[in-house]
């Protein structure tokens, strides 16, 4: 892992422990509500792994929470103003998928994402990863097929989309280059 990369898997990891440890659960309990199993989420806790989004939302839902939310603690201190120097990247692993988080932390329920997804790239999501959330996508440049339960819309740049209930999500750039986009979440 390079020093980026290590440096962000410690930060969240620390932030999983610190949520498991509030709440007084042991990893055998996290691992049940999860379905993450006790090894990983030990190797996660330590920074020792990069979690995928994929792993990562699986947690968060543990814990009653957005994938959002949960690096939104684990990357911030607060304050009205992020520069953009000081915005947290974080890199999928497993699929490039790039994460900008352009939110100050502060006591607002609108939370601003910025998500490079690479040409080619699929990322899916359960349908509790929007349980607590009213989302939007703001497609800024390339092409993104984001497939909603049965129904697949074809975003051009420009076109926005609100998501409605919650239900299993695709992410697809299908190319020739990367999808960029502006998620925009209420929490509810």
């Amino acid at each position: 892992m390079d020093d980026i990369t290590n440096d962000i898997a410690v930060t969240i990891g620390r932030r999983i422990h610190a949520e498991r440890t509030m709440r007084d659960w042991s990893l055998a309990e996290l691992a049940e509500r999860s379905g993450v199993s006790k090894a990983m989420l030990s190797a996660v806790e330590r920074g020792m792994t990069s979690p995928t989004a994929v792993l990562l939302v699986r947690i968060a839902s543990a814990f009653g929470m957005t994938l959002s939310t949960l690096i939104a603690r684990a990357e911030m201190q607060g304050g009205g103003l992020l520069r953009k120097d000081a915005q947290p990247l974080w890199r999928d692993p497993q699929t490039g998928y790039v994460r900008r988080h352009l939110s100050p932390a502060a006591q607002m329920p609108l939370e601003l994402i910025r998500v490079s997804l690479p040409a080619g790239a699929k990322v899916s999501l359960p349908a509790s990863s929007y349980a607590f959330i009213k989302q939007q996508i703001w497609l800024i440049s390339g092409r993104l097929d984001f497939t909603e339960g049965d129904v697949v819309h074809r975003l051009e740049p420009g076109d926005c989309l609100a998501l409605g209930a919650p239900s299993d999500c695709v992410f697809h750039a299908p190319g020739p280059d990367a999808a960029d986009y502006l998620v925009a979440l209420v929490r509810d």
